[in-house]
């Protein structure tokens, strides 16, 4: 709309001046709503081409599946609104998940002959302790090593692998679901339960959108990121410490894929070494769809939540309506290009504005 104005203003462009900027106006409504505009879309068409798509009771398991994805993409977001990347997500997802199993399974003190089974409130504990220091090595790597956040998390994508596989010898940990005689409840609740006909990994989701999103909106340290991803000198000449921000994202990046780790670990009542492989790439998605800048400084929670609801709607849709596996990932590629180059136009545009 300032367009319009200034163009009416100046008597340069007349009628179709005018015309052309209330076009552009709308376009530019179209890019930041796009995420939105997409996820309506996809309701409609998979509503139409099956019955089954549009009910509540879809609409809950879709979003139960959905919320594994959008934990790991809101810790991908602070980390991308920093101008860093974290590949590592998806193993630590596998890794704190086999961790969370092996203790649940019983920690054996061969010296004391005793089985030990530390209670749920301590496998959680401990479990998002092990993403938060996994977050802060790569932080550390990152900030004070200056190691590019590309090979930083590439490797740590690799180690976090391995050492789930070492834990398990590539095997499953099964039966989840603990023994309350050994005061031991097990990880269903967090699997199956519902409070109010809504799953808990649902409940999770959203607490931890409301608390990143107040993070960012409400808190120094929400402007100093978004300062420091937009122009990291800059924010460091102007006293923002750049880098406890950087390790502060990766480690908040680490704790939020361990908290994907319990909850998926929960829905199956399994961990195995395997789970979360290529999450990373579907997390970066969903962060690019929902229309964050892969250069930083620019990406909010609403928007990447969306993006993970784009594409875990568009997946189990794919699903419903019997579409190959194969195909469900040629159309996932052509939605992150797609979204990528959308981002390019709408940046690119600020940028000649401003």
């Amino acid at each position: 709309m300032t367009d319009v104005t200034t163009t009416k203003k100046q008597g340069s462009g007349g009628p179709m001046a005018g015309m052309f900027g209330e076009g552009a106006g709308i376009v530019q409504i179209l890019l930041e709503g796009r995420a939105f505009f997409a996820l309506i879309a996809i309701i409609l068409i998979f509503s139409f081409l099956s019955p089954n798509y549009a009910t509540v009771s879809n609409f809950l398991i879709m979003a139960n599946h959905v919320a594994i994805f959008g934990l790991l993409s809101i810790g991908m977001m602070l980390v991308i609104l920093n101008g860093g990347i974290d590949l590592s997500v998806g193993s630590v997802l596998g890794l704190t998940g086999v961790f969370a199993g092996f203790l649940m399974q019983g920690v054996e003190i061969e010296a004391a002959g005793v089985i030990l089974y530390p209670p749920v409130w301590a496998v959680v504990v401990l479990t998002l302790a092990l993403g938060a220091l996994v977050g802060a090595v790569n932080g550390v790597l990152v900030a004070f090593f200056r190691v590019p956040a590309f090979v930083a998390t590439l490797g740590s994508l690799y180690v976090a692998r391995g050492v789930a596989l070492l834990m398990t010898n590539g095997l499953t940990f099964n039966n989840l679901s603990g023994d309350p005689a050994l005061g031991n409840t097990g990880f269903d609740w967090l699997g199956f339960n519902r409070i109010g006909g809504v799953p808990i990994g649902v409940i999770v989701l959203a607490v931890v959108a409301i608390a990143a999103g107040l993070l960012l909106s409400r808190t120094a340290f929400g402007r100093w990121l978004y300062s420091s991803g937009g122009n990291e000198r800059a924010a460091e000449l102007s006293g923002v410490p750049v880098k406890k921000v950087q390790i502060a994202v990766y480690v908040l990046s680490g704790i939020c894929a361990a908290i994907a780790g319990l909850v998926l670990s929960s829905q199956l009542t399994s961990a195995g070494p395997t789970a979360g492989t290529t999450y990373e790439l579907t997390a970066i998605a969903a962060v690019v769809v929902g229309g964050a800048s892969l250069m930083g400084g620019r990406g909010t929670v609403r928007g990447t939540l969306l993006g993970a609801f784009v594409i875990g709607f568009l997946s189990d849709g794919l699903v419903i309506i019997g579409v190959s596996s194969y195909w469900q990932t040629v159309f996932t590629g052509a939605v992150i290009v797609l979204a990528v180059m959308l981002n390019s136009i709408q940046y690119r545009g600020k940028a000649r504005k401003g």
